[in-house]
């Protein structure tokens, strides 16, 4: 019988070692996601930082690359602030049980997610303003200092907005996964119900926004270039207007634009969607949240490397290959 016992007891042992390995291969994976993606958020920003810095090009007063670093500066503090709590969270799950500590891991989200749109929003609105108003462009003299002011007006609007919650407009609370904050989108009071309607409302507009300017300054550089292909060009002024709009800078500028957007309005979009489905149809889905926002935490890991891969000489030794493998 004493036998019998002693290997119940060491079967019982094993198991337990086997429960506490298997516990900590799991927590190991989980917590190695936000780890890898703070990591990766925090270096690409901070490369693409010093590769805007020492580029002759973007060492020019350009709007465009200031509000393009104004954007790398926000996925930067939004990384090194808000991913710090997700992972200590994951350590501690105690952590955004605190309710002041829930409140602030809620507002980066908000803040972040909104103020990453009206950059690249910006940015299109720049880009249209340059290319089909540049009478108006010019006079408003839309140059560095001018993006620097846009950039901090953007910022003070912002967090005003996103700080109705704490003053009461809305609340914040630990969202099912336990792993994260946000607005309590399914709340029941009218005011915190119209709180998440208008979050969702803006970023839906910057979005509208940032395609359709996009669409609009696409459409007439087409058009400007079928009009120049027909008929031939007489006045210089006209020809250097070509020329320009033609040039390796503007064209890097529109490429720099159309795949920064696509990637900022593709990982912003689930989210915005989850916040109208929460809102409005009421579908109780707490993996599809855990979805929509973590593809909105990639975001800053995937736009730095636009930056740097599209920098001035790679895009000038794409370009070249790619006219050669033409002719």
């Amino acid at each position: 019988m004493e036998s019998l016992n002693i290997t119940h007891g060491s079967v019982s042992m094993n198991e337990t070692l086997v429960q506490h390995s298997q516990q900590a291969t799991t927590f190991g994976t989980a917590i190695a996601l936000p780890i890898f993606m703070f990591a990766g958020g925090a270096i690409g920003n901070i490369i693409a930082i010093i590769v805007l810095s020492v580029s002759r090009q973007e060492r020019k007063s350009s709007a465009f690359y200031t509000l393009v670093c104004g954007l790398a500066v926000t996925d930067l503090l939004g990384t090194c602030l808000a991913s710090p709590l997700t992972i200590a969270n994951y350590m501690d799950k105690t952590v955004l049980t605190v309710q002041h500590l829930c409140e602030f891991h809620s507002f980066l989200l908000l803040f972040f997610g909104l103020t990453g749109l009206s950059i690249i929003c910006t940015m299109a609105a720049e880009r249209y303003m340059a290319i089909c108003c540049p009478y108006t462009y010019q006079r408003w003299g839309v140059d560095r200092r001018f993006a620097q002011k846009f950039l901090f007006y953007i910022y003070i609007c912002n967090i005003f907005f996103c700080c109705l919650p704490m003053m009461g407009m809305s609340k914040s609370e630990l969202q099912p996964s336990g792993t994260w904050c946000f607005i309590d989108w399914g709340a029941e009071e009218t005011v915190a119900a119209a709180y998440a309607v208008l979050y969702g409302s803006v970023s839906l507009l910057l979005i509208l926004g940032t395609i359709l300017l996009n669409l609009a300054v696409c459409g007439a550089l087409l058009l400007m270039r079928q009009r120049t292909v027909q008929r031939p060009v007489t006045r210089a002024s006209v020809r250097d207007r070509w020329r320009a709009l033609s040039s390796a800078a503007e064209t890097q500028m529109m490429a720099v634009l159309v795949m920064t957007s696509a990637v900022v309005l593709a990982c912003s979009a689930p989210l915005v969607v989850r916040v109208f489905a929460n809102c409005f149809i009421l579908n109780n889905d707490p993996n599809a949240d855990l979805a929509a926002i973590r593809i909105a935490a990639v975001n800053p890991i995937l736009d730095p490397w636009i930056y740097i891969l599209l920098r001035r000489s790679l895009f000038r030794k794409a370009a070249s290959t790619l006219t050669q493998g033409f002719v």
